[in-house]
């Protein structure tokens, strides 16, 4: 069943990346270069899931979840972090702003793939 995926990240090679996992497994991908236009992608789109890079310019993917999940009409959305920073205290700063999960940079398809089928309950091709 095709979900439709936010991925908010400033760096065009990683969401070229992801798009190619996404589309590959016939999802459609909503993409957004930094924390205020993902913010306003997301209000507007609805989408089934999102992946948010900790380091945005503007918002930060912690604030930027801090916010996904304290609004009413996003808070359900289930919310991944993709970074390349990462260790114990960003994983547990990451959980305390709401992130349902986390993966590091860059991610293969059967990451991709393992996390949809945890949140979206998608079949693994």
């Amino acid at each position: 069943m095709k979900k439709r995926i936010l991925y908010i990240d400033d760096d065009p090679q990683n969401r070229l990346l992801v798009k190619r996992i996404l589309h590959l497994q016939g999802h459609e991908l909503l993409e957004a270069v930094d924390g205020k236009s993902g913010w306003e992608t997301a209000l507007r789109e609805l989408p089934d899931f999102i992946f948010i890079d900790l380091l945005l310019p503007d918002i930060d993917g912690f604030e930027l979840t801090r916010r996904i999940k304290a609004s009413p009409e996003l808070s359900y959305i289930p919310v991944v972090t993709l970074t390349a920073y990462g260790n114990a205290e960003i994983e547990q700063i990451a959980k305390e702003a709401g992130f349902d999960g986390f993966l590091h940079k860059p991610p293969d398809r059967q990451q991709i793939q393992a996390v949809l089928a945890r949140f979206l309950s998608v079949s693994v091709i």
